[in-house]
């Protein structure tokens, strides 16, 4: 998705947490952006690749406050020593070799590495990094291919699913394309304005400045002008192309063709839960597939101030690779499993950056939910991508059984941020609900890890969510007396309001107040997260 550049403006009104408690946090004072300039500029890259760290009341970006928290919380409670947390990453694979990873990735000290034996008796040989549900597998179909496949014309979700097939295949198809023939006009439109500008490289000043000679030539500038209000060069342009055609290609090939078989090389049947030998403790997987798990574990926990690349959310944190989530929908199986597999490994936090609309064995994922529940363990999960309000419309999984109340006190669902504040302030792509959407965080345009020691901005909920862990990661490490609901509530209370009404599901003619796109109506804010946890940890303040 390409993202126009910031004109930060509105107003904000924010409730910050004022008082000290056992640990002698510093006083918070009530601030009012109002009472602020507002940034009227583009952002530069170097913010960009630290909006989401930012503080809204100094910098007028909605981020978490998560520098203004080392600075001013962290380095003044040093006296504290913080418990390291584990934070179970249920994703596409984790390059667990990138420099920036390394040296926090979970090491399962009672196994033997390579010897064949499971040491420590929990089920799962040498998972000396965590342990990889897919196997070799890489891609996979959408559930509701699946479901129609399965053939059970007496269902709901079949007649939904089937209902549904031929729109996705032929939107999928279109888009294809639509965007080899837009990448096929931008290249043409750069190789004719690189030799009338003589530079293979040039802005839109340079745009600005050029006078065509030919009809040709004038086509061509205007058409490249237009695209620099999405992107800032070229070679950007072509790459969310490429990608953009990558995206749709893998749609047509394997998530909606009926024909791919991806599990069978998996081994096992997907349909039977009890049946769970199988998986192996590759946790990396295939690298061109671990970009999404990477990318996720970074925003967590990058190593701080090593000199390199970024600095995740969470120090003190130790990230346990559960390989579960393919290119294409993920099993209700593989879930269940990978969340029990965590939380009996030590986890404390578990992030789930993934989701789908269907899912059979749902009743697999909830009992998980509620085990981790009775074991402490909070779970964060991503809200999902498609512009949804989730109170009409369910993603699974989640933690609403049957549409009654919340099954369980530790299930935190995470909508997506952009870096504006004001009505565009929630990303487009970003489901919502007043009732099944928790906290808003930051999930547009964020910088974090990839394979092969890369780096690289993604964007989703999928980014949003795994910034929420970190900050959960925190409290647990500084007051691993907290249980997992009371830590999900100081999440939820301790954010920033707006009194801002937002744009929601994408349609500029569609806003609400930002108050009514979640249940708690807030953005997360690692700052004030953790003078909220002080107060409780001392018996200061009941949730």
């Amino acid at each position: 998705m390409t993202i126009k550049k910031s004109m930060v403006a509105g107003a904000i009104a924010t409730t910050l947490l004022a008082g000290c408690g056992s640990t002698n946090i510093l006083l918070t004072p009530e601030e009012n952006i109002d009472s602020v300039a507002l940034k009227v500029s583009p952002l530069t890259d170097t913010q960009l690749k630290h909006w989401s760290h930012d503080d809204l009341p100094a910098d007028t970006i909605p981020g978490m406050s998560v520098d203004k928290a080392y600075t001013d919380i962290f380095n003044a409670i040093k006296e504290l020593r913080p418990t390291p947390v584990i934070v179970g990453v249920l994703d596409s694979g984790i390059d667990i070799e990138h420099e920036d990873l390394k040296n926090v990735i979970w090491t399962n000290e009672d196994e033997i590495a390579g010897n064949g034996i499971d040491d420590d008796k929990n089920g799962f040989v040498d998972d000396v990094h965590g342990w990889n549900f897919l196997g070799k597998a890489n891609n996979e179909q959408l559930e509701l291919v699946r479901i129609i496949n399965k053939g059970d014309d007496g269902s709901a979700d079949y007649q939904r699913a089937k209902a549904e097939y031929d729109e996705k295949y032929n939107e999928a198809l279109q888009n294809k394309t639509r965007y080899e023939q837009i990448l096929q006009s931008v290249t043409q439109a750069d190789e004719l304005l690189q030799k009338e500008l003589g530079k293979e490289d040039y802005t839109l000043e340079d745009l600005k400045a050029y006078k065509p000679s030919t009809p040709e030539a004038q086509a061509a500038t205007g058409a490249m002008t237009q695209m620099f209000a999405y992107e800032d060069s070229v070679a950007d342009l072509k790459k969310e192309l490429k990608e953009g055609i990558e995206y749709f290609t893998d749609q047509l090939n394997y998530n909606l063709n009926k024909d791919f078989d991806g599990r069978s090389i998996v081994g096992d049947d997907p349909d039977d839960i009890t049946d769970t030998d199988y998986g192996d403790n590759n946790v990396i997987g295939d690298r061109e597939h671990a970009k999404h798990g990477t990318h996720v574990a970074g925003i967590i926990a990058a190593q701080r101030n090593n000199g390199i690349g970024m600095n995740g959310v969470a120090d003190h944190v130790k990230i346990m690779p559960v390989r579960t989530v393919p290119n294409g929908d993920e099993y209700d199986k593989d879930v269940a499993l990978a969340i029990r597999y965590a939380v009996d490994n030590g986890a404390k936090v578990i992030n789930g950056s993934f989701g789908k609309y269907y899912s059979p064995h749902k009743q697999w994922v909830w009992d998980a939910i509620k085990y981790a529940a009775s074991k402490d363990v909070l779970i964060v999960k991503a809200a999902g991508n498609e512009s949804l309000d989730l109170d009409e419309n369910n993603v699974y999984p989640n933690d609403n059984e049957n549409n009654t109340a919340e099954i369980a006190d530790n299930f935190l669902t995470v909508g997506a941020l952009n870096y504006e504040y004001g009505p565009e302030m929630v990303a487009t792509f970003s489901n919502y609900g007043k009732d099944n959407v928790d906290v808003f965080a930051p999930g547009t345009k964020i910088w974090s890890t990839t394979p092969n020691n890369g780096y690289e901005f993604l964007q989703g909920t999928s980014m949003a969510a795994p910034a929420v862990a970190g900050v959960a990661a925190l409290i647990r490490a500084y007051f691993p007396k907290l249980k997992a609901g009371e830590v999900k509530k100081i999440i939820m209370q301790s954010g920033l309001t707006s009194t801002a009404n937002v744009i929601l599901g994408g349609n500029p003619n569609y806003k609400k107040p930002f108050a009514e796109a979640s249940k708690s109506g807030k953005m997360v804010n690692l700052y004030n997260a953790m003078i909220l946890a002080d107060k409780v940890n001392a018996g200061k303040v009941k949730l």
